[in-house]
């Protein structure tokens, strides 16, 4: 059986532009996504911590302090909005017993103020 698990989290990103007409996904800063571990393209969960809303989708990488909602999500977020990002993988109960995600807290410019 496998388990599926938190791999990795950016706590508290906040939305620094949106754009309707792209036709999906969420681009997240370039290095932020290389330091917690979400690979290009890859599926992500997304909270709005102001609304509540969730949202599912994929990261394209982008530039310093980046994070761009795209496409029909842009409706579920304001530029300021504070997300939670996140990213899961499958495990053996052996692995995710073990795994700790790894997740980094930001401040409003994007910028990571503590990494677990």
């Amino acid at each position: 059986m496998l388990y599926k698990v938190l791999k990795a989290k950016l706590h508290w990103a906040r939305v620094s532009s949106k754009d309707l007409n792209y036709e999906g996904s969420i681009v997240i800063d370039e290095e932020l996504m290389r330091r917690c571990g979400i690979l290009p393209y890859e599926s992500v969960l997304i909270v709005n911590v102001e609304t509540g809303g969730r949202f599912e989708t994929y990261a394209i990488p982008g530039g310093k302090g980046e994070i761009k909602v795209n496409g029909g999500t842009a409706r579920l977020s304001e530029v300021g909005d504070r997300l939670i990002i996140m990213a899961f993988a499958w495990m053996e109960p052996e692995e995710a017993r073990s795994h700790r995600p790894k997740v980094l807290v930001l401040n409003e410019r994007n910028e990571v103020v503590v990494e677990k």
